[in-house]
């Protein structure tokens, strides 16, 4: 039996918009109140309305429910679809040549006709599949090893032309010398040395995704830059990162250490000690959900070990995809590492839950130094109160919007530690609640221990940001990159970085997405001739910067390309 809910509770789709406009428009009620009635978001009341006042929907003929209006096909252009889709042409090509031919069709419209006509859908094809790019160019078939003789008299206009600005400094770096002594595998057609150069190419570049790898899949130069005539497709470089495991991974990292300190770019002397957990994507991946305090929530990564040279800001080491189990262990991993490439011990800093109690007991036996925080409970809180004895110091730092906080000091024994540590409690920091240091150094005045753990205080966000900055794996990337080799290659890539910033004044402190912007992501044109690369970089704002690094100082010749020559010309 009809009756009111006809009107108040609408069945068919058109007759709930009309009601509901009505209730918005004759009634006057608020778009919530109108949503819940006929059952539509707030946000869609909203729409409603907009389409309705600008003539977007019409109920002068309300089509038939479970019916749509579809546009007529002629025979004529039903025939022409046909033969376009023997031609291997999509509905959305085939779609464009109907509109060129001034006939309006929807792709969807087209999609229809062609599944009337018996035709299955085409398989999903990338511009390379298709034998052709944007800009109409030919993409070889492979990726091979070249000599810059093979593009003798050629130029090149390239979008990531200032990738070039890192290759002295590979060169400087001794990458050869990295490859060769951490005996990483290679093929006939790719060696070793093209496959880190085409990693760090990518990285350098500042993409989120490896698959970005197609948007210079098309760039002869960018695959000059790493010896290859273009890059390597996205899985070719992913199964090429699961080859290189552990094992090459640390003596990758062991070469690199080395010749970092042969240039002198590592202090040493005091090492910042970090948990973080780079993110990892996909449903094979096997690894633990980790707490990643740079995003405030749970989710699937790598715990990895990362440790920092206090005085540069340079990524030194890292060990990735820890398991919690074996996470107390990983400082301890570190030192070994540690004696191994360098001489002497450094002041290790790191939070109170990078390791246990008895793991400290073990640093203070082998001699080293660490400086490190202690829990805080609601008692400790409560007897800080009745403390008396404090000491004003000083913090020189000239950035420090408090440098002169108090400090309490006094001897600690803990469960599990064999000695006596020197507790710090530091107040009037910034911070709503003390700050408990403990080390076994006995020998450093108080302001220095401070000072050198004040550093320490925004390291985590300094790690964050170079992860997110380098790292390859994301959301909505497929692709996937071992942990240990991504990790690695993010601590070169930091380096070059930091490398290039210190010759650049005005932006020695500048981290890698600011000089991504201003310098490395430019434009430029690629020549080859004589065995001899010029770089040409046209106007920029910048320029003068670059042209007044000393780039003469720097090595000129490349030697994973034979030795040719680099030139870099700024206009």
């Amino acid at each position: 039996m009809t009756d009111a809910t006809f009107f108040t509770r609408p069945k068919a789709d058109w007759q709930r918009r009309y009601e509901a406009l009505r209730a918005s428009f004759v009634e006057r009620l608020p778009a919530a109140v109108v949503a819940d009635r006929f059952g539509y978001a707030p946000g869609y009341i909203h729409l409603l309305r907009h389409q309705f006042r600008r003539g977007k929907i019409d109920f002068d003929e309300p089509v038939p429910e479970g019916l749509a209006r579809r546009r007529g096909v002629t025979t004529q252009i039903r025939q022409k679809i046909r033969a376009w889709r023997g031609q291997r042409l999509s509905a959305g090509e085939i779609t464009q040549l109907l509109t060129e031919d001034g006939v309006e069709l929807s792709v969807r419209t087209v999609e229809r006709v062609l599944a009337e006509e018996g035709f299955p859908k085409l398989p999903r094809r990338t511009r390379l599949k298709l034998g052709r790019t944007v800009l109409g160019t030919e993409v070889p078939a492979k990726s091979k090893a070249i000599r810059p003789s093979e593009y003798e008299g050629r130029a090149f206009d390239s979008p990531a032309a200032g990738i070039f600005l890192f290759a002295p400094l590979l060169a400087q770096l001794g990458i050869m010398d990295i490859v060769r002594e951490s005996r990483l595998p290679g093929t006939q057609t790719i060696s070793a040395v093209n496959y880190l150069l085409s990693f760090l190419a990518l990285k350098l570049l500042g993409n989120a995704r490896l698959a970005h790898v197609w948007d210079h899949s098309f760039d002869p130069a960018l695959g000059l830059f790493a010896g290859l005539n273009v890059l390597p497709q996205c899985t070719t470089m992913s199964t090429y990162s699961y080859r290189v495991d552990e094992v090459y991974s640390a003596r990758m990292q062991k070469a690199f250490l080395k010749q970092a300190t042969r240039l002198g770019l590592y202090d040493g002397g005091v090492v910042n000690l970090d948990f973080h957990t780079v993110p990892h994507y996909g449903e094979e991946s096997v690894l633990e959900k980790q707490w990643a305090g740079a995003r405030g929530k749970v989710m699937k990564g790598a715990l990895t070990l990362l440790a920092q040279d206090a005085e540069t800001h340079l990524l030194v080491y890292s060990d990735a995809d820890i398991q919690r189990a074996e996470a107390d262990d990983a400082v301890l991993e570190f030192l070994a590492f540690w004696r191994q490439v360098r001489r002497g011990l450094p002041i290790l800093i790191f939070d109170s839950r990078l390791t246990s109690h008895p793991k400290l007991s073990e640093l203070n036996a082998a001699g080293v130094k660490f400086i490190t925080l202690r829990r805080r409970g609601k008692e400790l809180l409560e007897e800080v109160e009745n403390l008396t004895d404090w000491k004003r110091i000083h913090i020189p730092h000239p950035k420090r919007k408090y440098p002169n906080p108090r400090v309490h000091e006094s001897p600690l024994r803990l469960r599990g530690y064999d000695g006596v540590l020197r507790q710090l409690i530091v107040k009037g920091n910034g911070h709503e609640k003390p700050t408990f240091l403990i080390t076994n150094d006995h020998d450093h005045a108080v302001d220095v221990i401070v000072g050198n753990y004040a550093r320490r205080w925004r390291v985590e966000n300094g790690i964050a940001e170079a992860v997110k900055f380098f790292h390859l794996n994301a959301p909505s990337s497929p692709i996937l990159v071992k942990a240990h080799f991504d990790v690695v290659t993010t601590i070169l890539a930091n380096t070059l970085y930091t490398m290039l910033a210190k010759r650049l004044r005005g932006f020695e402190e500048c981290d890698a997405p600011k000089l991504y912007r201003h310098f490395v992501g430019a434009r430029g044109t690629v020549c080859v001739h004589c065995n001899t690369i010029t770089v040409t970089y046209p106007r920029r704002a910048h320029n003068p910067i670059l042209r007044a690094v000393p780039w003469n100082r720097l090595p000129t010749t490349l030697p994973w390309l034979g030795d040719a020559a680099l030139v870099l010309h700024f206009k």
